[in-house]
């Protein structure tokens, strides 16, 4: 596995959260799903000594849920925000209820994040325990500097799915998909 940190502007994300009311973690869950689409290491995923390869990606999120604990939520990625943002809303809401985990890995690449919204980090790096090969987003709050917003992203990703050129590339269509998104 490898890490990539990175230092995200998230400003356009945090108006549009702000103006429209939507969640900024679902802004950058979208934005996440619509950046990695664009690159076709995402679609694989290394298995058993093996690369499988799927049509469609998912995000993952973390949900806190009725019990106080954590869930893992996958939500299928849709390039339409308002369908994304539907789903983000209709299944966080049913794994907080049931604290029932959804998973989508048997049919989507699975694209995980955790957020760490409490605390300001520099950066986290996990640890491969060779059942986990999905490429991993993290971070914790943004910090605002003058009149703009930035978070601190680690990226992990497995060597045999993409190499750093293609993380790379990642890396920046998610700084212009966070940029560019309109409503």
């Amino acid at each position: 596995m490898v890490t990539f940190f990175k230092t995200m502007d998230v400003t356009n994300l945090i108006r549009i959260s702000k103006k429209k009311h939507l969640k900024f973690n679902m802004l950058l869950d979208y934005c996440i799903g619509k950046a990695a689409a664009e690159v076709k290491e995402f679609y694989l995923l290394p298995v058993d000594g093996k690369l499988i390869q799927f049509d469609r990606i998912a995000v993952n999120t973390i949900v806190k849920n009725k019990n106080g604990e954590i869930s893992s939520c996958d939500i299928q990625y849709s390039d339409n925000l308002n369908t994304f943002n539907q789903d983000y809303l209709e299944y966080t809401s049913q794994v907080a209820d049931s604290c029932q985990d959804r998973d989508l890995s048997d049919s989507c690449m699975v694209i995980g994040t955790s957020a760490i919204v409490e605390t300001e980090i520099d950066g986290a790096v996990g640890m491969n325990s060779g059942i986990f090969n999905n490429p991993f987003l993290i971070w914790g709050k943004y910090k605002k500097k003058l009149f703009r917003y930035y978070l601190q992203i680690s990226f992990q990703f497995h060597h045999t799915q993409m190499d750093g050129a293609h993380a790379g590339r990642f890396l920046a269509n998610l700084q212009n998909e966070i940029k560019a998104l309109k409503l």
